[in-house]
């Protein structure tokens, strides 16, 4: 992946993706449990990490800390890679610094 290509983020009728030039913008991931919020944001969060753009991401719950970890074997993972028709999915784990508030 490089600058130029799209970040996929949704796939309709039609690919929708995101190009990484282009991400300095605002943006908001919003909806109600159980509509993919978290696993957008390891797919925007790989895909930067990928490119070598430093992500910062403050996960209470832990949901994100799979990331350190190479997998793809999640169910919502698996669905949204079959949804968005990425043929060359493969699992890989991605370098995590774990900032902790109380030390």
């Amino acid at each position: 992946m490089s600058l130029e290509n799209p970040i996929p983020i949704a796939k309709t009728d039609d690919f929708l993706g995101l190009l990484p030039r282009m991400a300095n913008r605002h943006g908001l991931i919003a909806g109600a449990t159980g509509t993919g919020k978290t696993v957008t944001l390891r797919v925007l969060a790989e895909n930067f990490s990928r490119i070598g753009v430093p992500v910062f991401m403050a996960d209470v719950k832990g949901d994100l800390s799979g990331l350190a970890y190479e997998g793809g074997d999640h169910p919502k993972v698996l669905e949204r890679v079959e949804v968005l028709g990425l043929s060359n999915f493969v699992p890989e784990s991605f370098p995590i610094v774990f900032w902790d508030m109380f030390g």
